[in-house]
């Protein structure tokens, strides 16, 4: 039996509970609405770190290619919110003429 008291994976421990409690892993995945799959993937992750293995580590780095820099930034939005009339284009050229 696994235990947590942390609700980000209290649904994870309660899916293995019950596979372990019914004996049957296709039919507690049924039960849940998880693939067998994912209850493989979270029984390995238990194996191999505990139950804390089941908290989400996003270990991505955010993508920031199309990220214009601080001071652009600052300006279209002062820019629009002085005039929240104007469109995005209306915006765009204005600030192309300064």
């Amino acid at each position: 039996m696994f235990y947590s008291n942390n609700p980000l994976i209290k649904h994870k421990t309660g899916l293995l509970n019950l596979a372990e409690e019914l004996g049957n892993i296709s039919q507690a995945c049924k039960v849940m609405g998880m693939s067998r799959d994912t209850f493989y993937r979270y029984q390995q992750a238990v194996e191999q770190g505990g139950v804390d293995a089941l908290l989400n580590q996003n270990r991505r780095v955010p993508n920031l290619k199309n990220r214009v820099d601080e001071a652009t930034e600052q300006a279209v939005v002062k820019f629009a919110f002085d005039n929240p009339a104007f469109g995005q284009v209306r915006v765009s050229n204005e600030l192309r003429k300064l």
